[in-house]
């Protein structure tokens, strides 16, 4: 894992830049705290930060290969998880390695397959090849997005790089946020392409970007597509966990510490359980550690979302499992403390959005990195085998909108609601979302003979893999990275993904339960307790002094009347915010604080210029 920037100007020879180059670099060094590196010839500059994670000492980079026709060269971030099998095939085909790294058996693949080698990866990868032969630059993206990557068209040529901060190192790139970057960062749909900085783009999941002198061109490699379900309910549920077997096998493959994030969950907890069975194979253990809040278990109330507390099924995991366990308990002090939310924005580029599960995420990630530089996470299998409450919430399947939006709005507040009002009518969030929906569901073919339930709910899976899965993908990637925290997502393996999206609803919910496939897929490894759990969502703490924060914190920022915040939020409504009574302030209040407060931070940390013409 690490981050890559870079720099390609076909009207320069960007050896005099070498200083841009390396302030570009340098923002990435929390993705590679272990080495780090530039690569400069002519038109193309390429900068790499390296986290150590396969072959320590030979996968440096940026990584070159001398043809006939020039030099190639590559920045790579992330893990391709079959590069054993492609070092072979490129061996018998003549290939040469000097390094054990995956790296290397990527950048022969190109060599090999030209920019159809991402056709053959199994892996979260991010990496950009500069080909001297044809001066060029290909940009790749792994199927899922796991791994962020983004870009920015110049004049003559193009800025790129993991996360928006490396491109927004150098002197070329704007600071400006526009009408349409503010609706994506408030209503939660997650455009494909759309980066929120003006002029800047994201590589999208499944896709190729090439610059050359004539230009960007991009082209998608892969897409979820529609295919008939042949399999009975049985050999589905077998074939899920041949699937899940072969997965945790190949992402257990580290060169340094590796452990699991347990919540006490189903999808968490069959990882881990996967994880331990395989590693004990060879007479190892499996690290496990999990979040929880301090007194979180003994005054647990229940809620339309969290029936139960995790940290005793996390427990039952780790028991029935024979991990070695710990958790990572936090209270209300680190959760509020500001230095953690300018990390958090820091991390993200953005104003947040999730409050405190973002700053107990960043919080557990960087006790983990204390012991373990590598994680497998649970995250993603409720987009796959459909476990989230509006995937049976009627008023989400009505459609017409995002499905999530019905239990967000529902539970959390909009998220306009704290936007002044004449920016609110300016934005027209509604309008935005149903035309963001609109164009979203055009990619979702239906089969002949599918009724209209069984597409209903295929479009809902669709959805949540081709968008919403997006937003915590990114979350997660930026929080772990920020510590130099690898993290791996089993279920975001693209055979898997396709194999379950395809199964009809009435399969992924045969016993009238969530993740059905799932659960039957790893019964054999779960306790009973877990086997038994209704779907809880990540957890977010329940201390009142967490909200009496808040206000105190938003009081400061209303002393402050000048601020740029208040060309966004409705000082009355921060005013009515910090006047409310501790313990009646509901989760949509909270949520409104924390967004605020992210808001002005994001605004200290990066002024934005707002151009809302």
């Amino acid at each position: 894992m690490c981050g890559i920037a870079g720099w390609i100007s076909y009207q320069r020879d960007l050896r005099a830049e070498q200083a841009a180059v390396d302030a570009m670099t340098e923002t990435m060094s929390c993705r590679g705290p272990d080495d780090r590196g530039t690569w400069v010839s002519g038109p193309a500059a390429l900068g790499h930060r390296r986290l150590a994670v396969i072959d320590l000492p030979g996968g440096r980079q940026p990584m070159s290969v001398g043809t006939p026709g020039g030099e190639v060269a590559m920045v790579y971030s992330g893990e391709a998880y079959n590069f054993h099998e492609l070092r072979a095939e490129l061996a018998s085909r003549g290939h040469h390695f000097t390094t054990d790294s995956d790296t290397e058996v990527v950048l022969h693949g190109y060599l090999e397959w030209g920019a159809a080698v991402a056709e053959r990866l199994n892996g979260m990868y991010a990496f950009a090849i500069w080909d001297e032969r044809e001066q060029k630059l290909v940009m790749i993206r792994d199927r899922m997005g796991i791994k962020p990557f983004y870009y920015y068209p110049t004049a003559d040529g193009v800025l790129f790089g993991s996360e928006p901060k490396a491109i927004l190192a150098n002197p070329l790139a704007g600071r400006t946020v526009t009408a349409d970057g503010l609706r994506e960062l408030f209503a939660f749909v997650k455009t494909p392409g759309h980066a929120v900085w003006h002029g800047m783009r994201e590589v999208e999941p499944g896709t190729v970007v090439t610059v050359d002198r004539g230009g960007v061109r991009t082209h998608a490699y892969w897409t979820l597509e529609t295919r008939p379900h042949t399999d009975d309910q049985q050999t589905s549920i077998a074939h899920v966990r041949t699937l899940l077997d072969d997965i945790v096998r190949r992402q257990l493959v580290a060169d340094v510490p590796l452990c699991t994030l347990l919540s006490g969950g189903l999808d968490s907890s069959a990882m881990t359980a996967l994880a331990a069975r395989q590693l004990a194979e060879t007479g190892g253990t499996v690290r496990s550690f999990a979040v929880d809040f301090a007194g979180r278990t003994e005054n647990f109330v229940a809620d339309e979302l969290r029936t139960t507390p995790d940290t005793p099924f996390v427990h039952d995991v780790a028991r029935e499992s024979g991990t070695d366990h710990q958790d990572i308990v936090l209270d209300s002090e680190q959760l509020a403390d500001p230095e953690v939310r300018s990390r958090v924005i820091r991390a993200r580029d953005l104003p947040a959005g999730f409050g405190d599960m973002d700053a107990s995420l960043y919080l557990l990630f960087k006790a983990i990195r204390e012991h373990s530089t590598v994680a497998l996470s649970g995250e993603s299998a409720d987009e796959v085998f459909g476990g989230y409450l509006q995937f049976f919430d009627p008023e989400a399947r009505k459609g017409g909108n995002f499905p999530w939006l019905a239990q967000f709005s529902k539970h959390f507040g909009e998220d306009d609601a704290i936007l002044h009002q004449d920016l609110g009518k300016l934005l027209d969030l509604d309008g935005y979302t149903r035309d963001s929906y609109a164009s979203a569901v055009t990619g979702v073919r239906r089969l002949d003979g599918e009724s209209d339930f069984e597409f209903r709910m295929r479009v809902i899976s669709y959805l949540h893999l081709t968008r919403f899965v997006r937003v915590l993908l990114d979350r997660k990637d930026r929080a772990s990275m920020a510590v130099g925290l690898e993290v791996r997502v089993p279920f975001c393996d693209h055979r898997l993904v396709e194999y379950v999206y395809n199964a009809p609803w009435a399969l992924k919910s045969f016993d009238g339960r969530e993740k059905s496939l799932l659960r039957e897929a790893t019964a054999d490894v779960l306790p009973r307790s877990v086997y038994d759990r209704v779907k809880s969502p990540y957890p977010s703490t329940q201390d009142p002094a967490y909200a009496v924060a808040l206000q105190n914190a938003l009081k400061d920022l209303l002393a402050n009347p000048s601020h740029q915040v208040f060309d966004l939020v409705s000082r009355d409504w921060m005013t009515r915010a910090v006047a409310v009574d501790s313990p009646q302030i509901n989760q949509a209040s909270r949520r409104g604080m924390e967004r605020t407060l992210d808001l002005a931070l994001w605004m200290d940390m990066y002024q934005p210029t707002l151009d809302l013409s």
